[in-house]
């Protein structure tokens, strides 16, 4: 028996804490983590198919699944995300000898501001694990497992997208705090080109893919955010980054290697509760971001993070940019909460907005309605 209608899953943005870019190759890893900002994706029985996208405004959409593909009445390129996202779950569940039934999809986020300015805090990625994880919770959930939903909303990323390390989706899907290797997007686009049934891909070992939870004690450490005010593009940044890898080869192996060497003093200082040496591979991150940023002309440390930063550093902690950097947020880790709340102030007196974020330890789940 179907559970009863409305069902709601709620789905936690995220943040990368350390090794952005890096995380693109193979075997290096990133320390990335789940915040308290959420996607809400809410399936109900109904007499016809129905999408909802509430943050653009686009309501009560019609759309059909025929031919093993998702069409929707309204050719919105916004919609893209959540076509793909659709069609990867019904054609799993599919596979799954599942008899589909009407239903309407509703999604709504709260990862920006109210004026609909994005944070970075993986939007796109936070709603197709939404999309994934609410179809299967609602029609097959006993395959509805933290690591088929990973899976299956990696693909539909890759699908849509065509690149990315898929630690947003991890984040989305497991919550907390995790250091994570990516499946290859390279490897997983010809994967998917090559297989006959998605559940035999989501079933297969995927070689270069790691995901291992980290735990943040309390009161060990505060974690801040402060937002810079521009929005970034994460794509363009990541492009000029990867430029630099065929014209500079030294320089980029060079950034691969300090940044690895800045990711493990981080996840030994968490692990060994050693603030000194957590705090020291934050600031060589920040060290290894810069230094390939300028090596690649890309913006990555504004002149707003550069100020994020020292602030962090001068409160005897140490920020560095969150993500792709060339705006959105920068992060922090400071001693004391006497010190946090100083720093969140001196922030705002420098045009930098502190955010209300800290570290979402659910991953996807099930909303309860009231």
């Amino acid at each position: 028996m179907l559970p009863k209608t409305p069902l709601t899953v709620k789905v936690p943005g995220k943040l990368m804490v350390a090794g952005e870019f890096s995380v693109l190759e193979p075997y290096y890893h990133a320390v990335v983590t789940a915040v308290n900002r959420f996607v809400y994706a809410t399936v109900e029985n109904s007499s016809t198919c129905q999408l909802t996208l509430e943050n653009f405004n686009l309501r009560n959409l019609s759309w059909t699944y025929e031919q093993n593909d998702v069409h929707i009445e309204n050719a919105d390129a916004r919609t893209r995300f959540v076509k793909d996202a659709m069609m990867i779950a019904l054609q799993y569940l599919k596979e799954h000898h599942v008899s589909l039934q009407p239903f309407s999809l509703s999604i709504k986020s709260n990862l920006e501001d109210k004026s609909g300015v994005k944070y970075g805090l993986g939007s796109s990625a936070a709603v197709v694990t939404a999309v994934i994880s609410i179809i299967l919770r609602k029609f097959l959930p006993t395959y509805a497992s933290k690591r088929t939903i990973f899976k299956l909303a990696a693909i539909s990323h890759i699908k849509t997208q065509g690149n990315g390390s898929g630690a947003d989706i991890a984040a989305s899907t497991y919550g907390g705090i995790i250091k994570y290797a990516s499946f290859q997007a390279d490897w997983l686009k010809e994967a998917y080109k090559h297989t006959m049934h998605l559940t035999t891909l989501v079933d297969q070992d995927w070689p270069y893919l790691s995901i291992e939870p980290l735990s943040f004690p309390k009161q060990f450490v505060h974690f801040l955010v402060g937002w810079t005010g521009h929005p970034a593009s994460t794509k363009s940044l990541v492009d000029q980054i990867l430029a630099l890898k065929s014209e500079n080869e030294k320089m980029y192996e060079q950034f691969l290697s300090t940044s690895k060497e800045a990711v493990n003093a981080f996840i030994q200082g968490l692990k060994k509760k050693d603030l000194s040496q957590l705090v020291e591979g934050i600031k060589l991150n920040r060290i290894s971001l810069a230094g390939v940023g300028k090596a690649a002309q890309a913006p990555i440390e504004t002149s707003l993070l550069k100020v994020l930063c020292d602030l962090a550093e001068q409160a005897n902690g140490a920020g560095k940019p969150a993500g792709a950097g060339g705006g959105d947020c920068g992060i922090a880790f400071i001693p004391t909460k006497e010190e946090a709340i100083a720093l969140k102030e001196k922030w705002k007196q420098s045009g930098i907005k502190p955010l209300q974020l800290s570290i979402s330890e659910s991953g996807a789940k099930i909303k309860n309605h009231v």
